[in-house]
This record gives C-alpha cells, structure tokens and sequence, in this order.
C-alpha cells in the first residue's frame, strides 16, 4: 500500500516485531515436546514462518535506520587516480541519484522541529563537542570524536554545509551522462574551495584517456591541476603529446604565437581590436584600430613577414618605415625604373613632411605615386595613413599601445611573439592546429595572481585563436588539422576547459560557443557567480548570450541566491505533504446516552506546492555536493570523490621547480584573499612533499 507520506522519521518498531518473533521461533523449538499432538513438522513450518517475518520485519527497521544515520553521516568516497572510471559513450560525474519530488518532501520531513534529533548537529552532538573542547584528553572524548559509523555524535567531516541534503536519499549509485551532451557545454558554478578544481581533474582525466584534444586555460596557476594532467597523460600513455605554456616560467615554457594562424589575414586586427572597449564613443576608436592593425598585417604579410606582437608593436609605431619598405619592394616588381622618378628634395615634398611629420623618404614615395598614377590595394592603404597628420591618427589609436605593451614587455615577448629562425632556442613552438593534429595536451597558465592584465589580454587572443580554429574546422569538417588518419579524425573532439573564466571572457566567447559544436568543441566553464559574468562583459545581455549556450549546468555551493537561481529557476513546482495532528470533544446533550461527551482524534494531510529546490539548499551544499542539471534537465544530487593519499608515480621529477614555485604562489592568493581553510595538501612545503600527494586539489 503506497502512503501519501512515508514515515521513515518514526523509530523503527519494526525491530521491536522482529525480536518477538524470533523469541517466539526459539520458545517453539525449545517447548515443542510439552505441547501434546503437534508434530515435529508443524513446529519446523512455524518456526521457518516466524523466521522469515523476522527477517522482513528486520530489514524494514534496518532501511529506517539507515536512512536516519544518512542523515547525519556519510561515508567517505575516495577514489585513486587508477580508479577513476571513463568510457567512450559516457562521461563519469560521482555519485548520486535523481532528484524528484520524494526527495523534496524527505527534506521538508528533516528540517520539521520534531525531527531535529535526528539531524547531524543535534543536542547530543552540541553536548559531545563541547565535553570534547572542555575534557580534550577524557577517555570519553576519545570515544566520541572517531568518525565511525557506530559513533552517534561522530564528528562532521571538515566540509560544513548540510549532510541531510544529500542524506535524503541512502541509495547512491555512480551517475553517468551522455558523451554527445558534452557538445552543448557545461558550466560548473561554485565559491572558492568547494571543488571547482576537483571536479574538473575528473573530467579532464577522462577526457585526456578518451583521446581527445584536451585544453586547459588556468588563470591562478594550481599546482594540483598541472600535477593531475601531467600523470594522466603519462598513465594514458601520451606524455609526449603534453605541452606546457605558462607565463610565469617563460625560461622552460613552450612558446605560441596568437596571430600566427589565421584563416583570413582580417583575423590578425580582429583579434586585436576585439580586446579593446567597444562600447559608446569607443566604438569609433576601436574601428580605427581595426583599419590601422589591417593595414600593418597585409603589409607585412605581402612582405614575406609572419605577423607577431612583437612586429606590430614595432611597427605601430613607426609605420612610416614599413611603408618605405613594402613601397621599394612593390615598385621593384611593378615598375623597375621608378628610381627615375624619385625626387629628394621637391618643395612639395617639404610641406608635406612638415605638415604631416611622417618620414622625408616615406612622403617621397607618396608624392611620385601620385605624381605618375600608381596605384596598389596596399599601397594605397598605407598612403591613406601616411596622408594624415602623425600625432592626430596615434591619437585616435592611442588604445592600441597599451595593449600591444601587455602583450609584449619582458619575456612574455619571447612567448608569444617566437623567433622561428633562432635554431639556439630549445623551446618548442606550437598553434592550435598543430595541437589538433598531433592530439596535444596543452596546459595554458597565465599567472593571473602576478599580473591580471596581461593574464586576461593573453586569454582572449587565445580564445579568439580558438574561435577562429572552430571556424575553420566548422567549414572544412572536424578531420581540419588532424592529418588524414580516418580514425583520428572521425573521432577526436577538442575539450576546452576554462578555469575562472570570468577572468578571460570576452566578445569572442560567443562565436566559439555558437561554432564549437558543430567544430567538435567540448567547452567546460568554471566560475564562482554569474555576477562575474556579467561584471566582466558589462552585459547581462550577453552574458544569457552566453549562458543560452551553456547547456549542462554543474552548481556547488554558492554563496549568493541570485546564481542558485539560475539553477532552481529551472526547475518544476511539486506537490509536498505534511500531517496535522487535530484532536477535539463535543458535550453530548441527549441523557438516555450513557456518556457525557465524546472525543475525536484524526491526522489530516495538507499539500503545498513549493519549488523542487530552494535556492537557500544551494547555499547549504558541504563542499564537495554538487546539483547538476543534464540530458535536458534532468536533476541529479552529486558527491564527488575526494583525493586519495596516494604517492603517483608519475608526478614529473623535472617539473618540482615549478610545482614548488606555483605553490607557493597559490597559497599567498589564498590568505590574501581570506579565503577558506587550506587543505593540507596546500603545505607550500619542499617538492619532496608535493609528490606524496595523490589526485586532485582536496576542498
């Protein structure tokens, strides 16, 4: 019989049923001979009976009480990097359960007042700590601090949060979605410290034993992360596909050029103007900027020369002369006697130098050209910069400097700005099609905690690198730049995971949304808030632009009940039961009843429609509990596995200067941003130490 409320906050009786009949079953057995004319098997069959409602009656009170001791304490669900699952249709997320409306109700049930005995920081739990912190070496407080399942005050893991949340249900099992859904992207939501980064080693050690294409863009720098990709790779057998890129160690990163793949050559000055505020009275500029960077690319392109930062910075300074240089070369080839015509020291040459301040060589060829009628698409873009006064056109693209200095001082140059021909310098040089075609693990780290701006500018060009990847591949199929080995090319997906995305997010980012699909882009976001979003892109327009795009979404806990919502606003309204207790007496009138009044007792059930979660559940998840909404929606309770103390033989012995280095950075960010506790695995000690550790960055 099916119950509007199942009643698994009672005691269970049922042991007390269970007992009786196995006292019966044993009486029976024992005082069998003094009951005359009962056949030995007649007592057997009773007893078989008694027996077996005993065992019924027992394991309906064991699923009550398992279901109150999961409220209050969970076991600990670890995994070893050997042990974490991956398949080619599914992708592994933890372990859990569908959320649905009984789910719903449990919890109402839990947080009534009459069954707070029954919740994790009960009365005794409260009395047993504060004995503990009274009596720290009472052999009493020995016995209640161990976290074991038959301690009924164990202390609650270092997680905080609400064990009932995920408590409601004691029926977990490992919860798997789709492959094919990773093509509509996922974002993964949640404060700091709660398992971003956990959650993100899982799926990024599926991904790269999946044989896919895997890039990670990771802003803060986390050791942990680099650590987790590095021993994947090797374990998959792919340490030779590993790239590693960071802007803080340029003296052993691998170098990459952002503009030196390109499709069209309007892609270089796109990729650059993008960067730059478009907004009001900067849209003008930012057009200007865009005309300008054009301009230099398709001179240095029809040069011969590969487009870096490092040359345009060069020569957005000094355009005048490139000029001279691509006006030689071109009158070279179009008309070899232009030395005839060339006049050094014509009265109009002289007003035009003075006018303009450009270079005397520079107005020279402009006034022969256009003396003898030359004309050339270039040419004639260059004369059109070269007409206008120095000073006044460098003030209406004074926003390009800054950024070009970002992306070009120190020895980020050397990173993202490679000398080809310098045979001496041992560091590899890569772009992104070069990555897909080998099925490269590239690590991106831009030492955001050193220095944001360069950090952000750097992330952007390379997301708009990727975007333009997409396109191309969009175009000409997903076999782009993966050679022609059938079998690579038919299956290999590129998985893009950004870290604090918020920190790189740009105009680009939508493009690569809207083509990454179909492209064979797998993109995981991490953020804390969706205020970030929108902060950053200064649109709440676009930054639903983007979320519209974001199809499966991942929330730990948050800290706001604006970014819970983009999650419990999705869901349903369900039906929730609660039972009230009315009793009552009536005098009764009539004297030939023998009474002299009667009495009524009667439970009645109300229901009220409330959201499936609230946003304050959200608020509330202990670290390392998740919600996650996939395959269309559908609600599933997440536990993810915590890092298991493993020493991995595969951590890269030649790497520990730079694991050391970044940690210590990592934890400087922690305290200054007063953060919460760090786990231990964040020591900052010696590099011997960093390698005893095992999967993940713990929360």
């Amino acid at each position: 019989m099916s119950y509007p409320i199942e009643n698994q906050f009672r005691k269970p009786v049922e042991f007390v049923s269970a007992v009786v009949c196995i006292a019966c079953a044993v009486g029976a057995l024992i005082y069998h001979g003094t009951i005359g004319g009962v056949s030995i098997w007649v007592t057997l069959f009773t007893v078989l009976l008694l027996l077996a409602n005993a065992l019924r009656r027992f394991r309906q009170g064991l699923a009550i009480f398992k279901f109150q001791m999961n409220l209050r304490w969970l076991p600990t669900y670890k995994l070893k990097s050997d042990d974490i699952p991956w398949s080619k249709k599914e992708l592994f997320l933890g372990m859990g359960f569908y959320w649905d409306q009984s789910h719903t109700q449990r919890l109402f049930l839990a947080r009534q007042p009459q069954n707070k005995h029954l919740r994790a920081r009960n009365s005794h739990y409260e009395t047993a700590r504060a004995f503990e912190r009274n009596h720290p070496d009472h052999w009493r407080s020995r016995l209640t601090s161990k976290q074991v399942w038959w301690n009924p005050v164990s202390p609650l893991p270092n997680v905080g949060g609400d064990p009932a949340i995920h408590g409601v249900e004691p029926h977990e099992r490992e919860v798997w979605m789709s492959i094919l859904e990773r093509v509509g992207h996922t974002v993964v939501l949640g404060t700091t410290r709660v398992g971003k980064t956990r959650f993100a080693e899982i799926l990024i050690t599926q991904d790269i034993h999946r044989g896919d294409v895997v890039i990670v863009v990771d802003p803060k720098g986390d050791v942990e992360l680099l650590k987790r990709m590095y021993a994947e790779a090797a374990r998959a057998g792919r340490s030779k596909d590993f790239w590693f890129f960071h802007l803080g160690y340029p003296e052993i990163s691998d170098r990459y050029s952002p503009v030196s793949s390109i499709g069209r050559i309007t892609e270089v000055a796109t990729r650059l103007a993008n960067q730059l505020p478009g907004e009001g009275q900067s849209a003008a500029f930012k057009e200007f900027v865009w005309l300008y960077v054009n301009i230099l690319s398709r001179t240095m392109f029809a040069l011969g020369m590969n487009p870096t930062y490092e040359l345009l910075a060069q020569y957005a300074a000094d355009i005048d002369t490139l000029a001279e240089k691509y006006f030689e070369a071109w009158l070279n080839k179009a008309y070899p006697d232009w030395l005839n015509y060339f006049e050094g020291s014509d009265q109009e040459v002289d007003a035009q130098v003075k006018k303009t301040g450009r270079s005397r060589v520079a107005v020279q060829f402009l006034v022969m050209m256009r003396k003898k009628g030359w004309s050339d698409p270039i040419a004639d873009g260059l004369s059109s910069i070269l007409a206008n006064d120095k000073a006044r056109y460098q003030a209406l693209i004074n926003s390009l400097y800054p950024l070009l200095q970002k992306l070009t001082s120190g020895k980020v140059s050397e990173l993202l700005s490679p000398k080809w021909e310098d045979v001496n310098d041992k560091r590899r040089i890569f772009d992104w099609d070069k990555i897909m075609n080998m099925g490269g693990i590239v690590y991106i780290g831009l030492d955001a905690l050193s220095d944001p701006e360069v950090a952000a500018a750097v992330g952007n060009a390379m997301f708009a690198d990727l975007t333009s990847t997409a396109g191309r591949r969009y175009k000409f199929g997903t076999a782009y730049g993966q050679g022609t080995s059938e079998s690579v090319a038919s299956s290999r997906k590129v998985s893009i995971h950004a870290d604090e995305f918020n920190e790189l997010i740009g105009d680009e980012f939508v493009p690569l949304l809207n083509k990454a699909g179909g492209a064979g882009y797998q993109v995981a976001v991490y953020t804390q808030t969706w205020s970030d979003v929108e902060a950053r892109l200064g649109s709440a327009a676009k930054a639903a632009q983007i979320g519209g795009n974001l199809n499966t979404m991942i929330m730990l806990r948050v800290k706001n009940t604006e970014t819970a919502e983009l999650l419990t606003d999705q869901l349903p309204k369900v039906n929730v039961y609660s039972s009230t207790l009315v009793s009552g007496s009536t005098g009764v009138q009539n004297p030939e009843d023998f009474a002299d009044f009667g009495a009524r007792t009667e439970d009645r059930l109300s229901s009220t429609e409330v959201p499936m979660l609230q946003p304050t559940d959200l608020v509330q998840l202990p670290k390392g509990q998740a919600f996650a909404l996939i395959e269309g929606g559908q609600l599933v309770k997440l536990r993810l596995p915590l890092p298991s103390d493993e020493s991995d033989r595969h951590w890269p012995a030649s790497m520990e200067a730079v694991f050391t280095g970044m940690q210590a950075k990592y934890q400087r960010y922690v305290h200054q941003a007063d953060a919460q506790e760090v786990p231990s695995n964040f020591d900052g000690g010696t590099a011997s130490k960093l390698t005893t550790k095992g999967a993940g960055s713990g929360f």
